[in-house]
């Protein structure tokens, strides 16, 4: 696997990962507040970009 498939993969998967927790936090909010889980199939990437703060706030954490 050459380094540009491996940044590609890395990418994706944090991508993903972002995505994941996103939903996963809207749809335990949505069941808090006694809405529809629809909620949580919410995405609205720019171009495929991840923005900033959603990098910011869902992504890895260095703490745990």
């Amino acid at each position: 696997m050459s380094t540009q498939d491996r940044a590609r993969a890395l990418m994706s998967r944090r991508y993903q990962m972002v995505k994941n927790r996103q939903q996963s936090i809207l749809g335990r909010t949505a069941q808090e507040l006694g809405m529809s889980d629809e909620i949580s199939n919410y995405w609205n990437p720019v171009q495929g970009k991840l923005d900033v703060t959603a990098r910011m706030i869902y992504g890895k954490s260095h703490t745990t």
